[in-house]
């Protein structure tokens, strides 16, 4: 990614992509301004808004299925629900090109388990921690 990867804080539940103190009176960017592309060769959805890093969302591909690892989002971007907006946009071009998810990050895990229309796209046989609560399932 383009931004520090040591800058990157990985979520581990959905509380922490909802506010934060530091971002105290950040406007949440606008649908438009947050673009995701799929930057293959390191196995990371990446999402920049504009054109500066904000979050990322590694995965690895087996086969057709596609397992979401871990949603990272730099400081400055946090507490605006970008990490949310990046798994959504993730689940929702997976469903598109009719591909699979199996999901182990617990942020993302909390967020599928909060958003049940996206269930048809985790893998039947492998959905990962689909049923993880808002928690992450800690």
């Amino acid at each position: 990614m383009a931004g520090n990867p040591k800058d990157m804080i990985t979520l581990t539940s959905a509380e922490q992509d909802v506010a934060d103190s530091s971002s105290a009176g950040a406007t949440a960017p606008d649908r438009e301004d947050l673009v995701i592309t799929d930057n293959s060769e390191l196995g990371i959805y990446e999402a920049t808004i504009g054109g500066r890093t904000a979050a990322g969302l590694v995965y690895n591909k087996v086969g057709n299925r596609v397992v979401l690892m871990a949603t990272s989002v730099l400081p400055e971007f946090r507490g605006q629900g970008i990490a949310a907006r990046v798994v959504a946009g993730v689940l929702d071009e997976l469903r598109r090109q009719g591909r699979t998810a199996t999901v182990t990050c617990p942020f993302a895990a909390a967020f599928v388990h909060s958003h049940p229309e996206y269930a048809d796209v985790l893998h039947p046989a492998l959905p990962g921690s689909q049923t993880a609560g808002p928690d992450g399932g800690r």
